[in-house]
């Protein structure tokens, strides 16, 4: 939009104010002191008021598509300003006429419109107020003590990495990605697991050892970890199962608390208890036994199960979908 400058006559003991310009909204916005002296000005839908000028009184006022219309240079469009020949605005254009049958029915009680928000992509794109970005991924990774990678029969895509080798490589195709977070629940071997859960605490086991392993190689990498017995029980609960069958819980948390702090003096950045045994989502298998099955388009239904999540609140989401949705991500915006 072009820029028309006019100076206002300086304030004088003979010229104590300045007198209005007729100025028509329609056809100059944006207008504003460009001197810093300037004490106020007001600016209406038919009048600028000058009420106090210092000696420079220098406006700026954009001139709008009406004016460029017409050809003129901003110095015509400066003279034209303070002689108060002003172009009136163009006529309003006639409201759309609906095609024929549409029913007569009054207008909805609505207090809000959003429509005129989505009008183009570029709109959408702005008010949109929910994003999905590879850096709300938490990775799960499962690691054994073993060197080959073991498919998990009931989670389609996941792996029990050996913590040497297999599970480097895929933080690495993580963080290619953009995920840089990951989580992760270790498979001990049966004999080192006790009805206590001892092992979760063992500051040579495999968990602190896979930690201190992926700090040295990715000193930025979050690493959330798993508080939980059911690994390390001879049991495979959640808890110390007394002779009877009942939860001790209060035995249960003083175990937990000793492995919080093994994980976290081997470098982990969040610990996150999962021993609260009120039941598991099965989302993941779900989604992937529609795709297999091809009754759902498993990618869509995988993305807008992340996406709900989102606008339900979560920063940070930990789902085994995370490397399949970052790399979907990534590709989207190439």
């Amino acid at each position: 939009m072009a820029s028309t400058i006019f100076h206002a006559p300086p304030c004088t003991a003979a010229t104590p104010s300045v007198k209005p310009v007729p100025l028509t909204c329609q056809n100059y916005v944006g207008l504003k002191p460009s001197t810093a002296s300037v004490n106020s000005s007001r600016f209406n839908c038919r009048r600028l008021t000058t009420t106090t000028v210092n000696s420079q009184g220098v406006f700026v006022v954009k001139a709008s598509e009406t004016v460029k219309k017409l050809g003129l240079s901003d110095a015509e469009c400066e003279a034209a300003v303070v002689a108060g020949k002003i172009p009136e605005a163009p006529p309003v254009p006639p409201k759309p006429a609906a095609p024929a049958g549409t029913p007569l029915v009054p207008a909805l009680p609505l207090t809000r419109r959003p429509r005129r928000n989505r009008r183009s992509p570029a709109l959408r794109e702005s008010f949109q107020e929910t994003h999905l970005s590879p850096a709300n991924f938490v990775y799960p990774l499962f690691i054994h003590e073993g060197e080959e990678d073991t498919p998990i029969g009931a989670m389609p895509g996941c792996y029990r990495l050996g913590w040497r080798h297999g599970l480097v490589k895929e933080v690495a195709k993580a963080r290619d990605v953009g995920v840089n977070s990951i989580v992760l629940f270790p498979k001990v071997p049966d004999a080192v697991k006790s009805p206590a859960g001892d092992e979760a605490y063992n500051e040579n086991g495999l968990v602190p050892c896979t930690i201190r392993l992926l700090k040295d190689k990715y000193p930025d990498l979050v690493i959330y970890t798993d508080v939980a017995l059911d690994p390390y029980s001879s049991d495979g609960h959640d808890g110390i199962v007394r002779e009877d069958g009942v939860i001790m819980n209060d035995e249960t948390v003083h175990q937990l608390c000793k492995q919080a702090v093994a994980q976290d003096r081997a470098g982990a950045d969040v610990v996150s208890p999962s021993d609260m045994m009120d039941g598991r989502l099965g989302e993941y298998s779900m989604i992937k036994a529609g795709g297999v099955l091809n009754m759902i388009d498993e990618e869509r239904v995988m993305m807008e199960s992340l996406m709900c999540l989102r606008r339900a609140g979560a920063d940070i989401i930990l789902t085994y979908f995370a490397l399949q949705a970052a790399t979907c991500l990534c590709d989207e915006k190439r």
